[in-house]
């Protein structure tokens, strides 16, 4: 099974024991575009408006290719700047294409409660509850 890990960049010190318990399972595991450069879209602030709406494109074309790709996504939602099971908006666009794909969508925890559960609940995403072995 192929899947992509989404998540929050502040999540990316969580990833690699998620991608070596899956990969040890038979996953075939893909991380955030910007996992080995973080600092990127801040770059790209820097640079200017234009610039960063430029990575921003690039960034959404690549989760699209990447998820036509894949069996799954597993969604890292955890709890940043005091929001339990966040999920931001890049993240949550991911969801809806792997929806709109018919992938499977795996939340890492619950769904966050405010502006987007309804539209979250709406991908029927399956919550492991932090149980990787619930992946399938």
């Amino acid at each position: 099974m192929k899947i992509f890990i989404v998540c929050s960049k502040a999540f990316f010190k969580d990833l690699e024991p998620i991608k070596t318990y899956l990969e040890k399972n038979n996953f075939e595991v893909f991380l955030p575009h910007t996992y080995l450069h973080p600092e990127e879209e801040e770059e790209t602030w820097q640079e200017g408006k234009e610039s960063h709406a430029a990575f921003k494109a690039r960034m959404f074309r690549l989760s699209r290719e990447r998820i036509q790709e894949m069996d799954a996504i597993l969604v890292l939602n955890k709890k940043k700047k005091g929001i339990e099971n966040y999920i931001g908006g890049s993240t949550f666009l991911e969801m809806y294409e792997a929806f709109m794909n018919n992938k499977k969508i795996y939340l890492y925890n619950d769904i966050p409660e405010g502006l987007l559960y309804d539209e979250i609940s709406g991908f029927s995403p399956i919550i492991i509850h932090g149980n990787l072995e619930e992946i399938k």
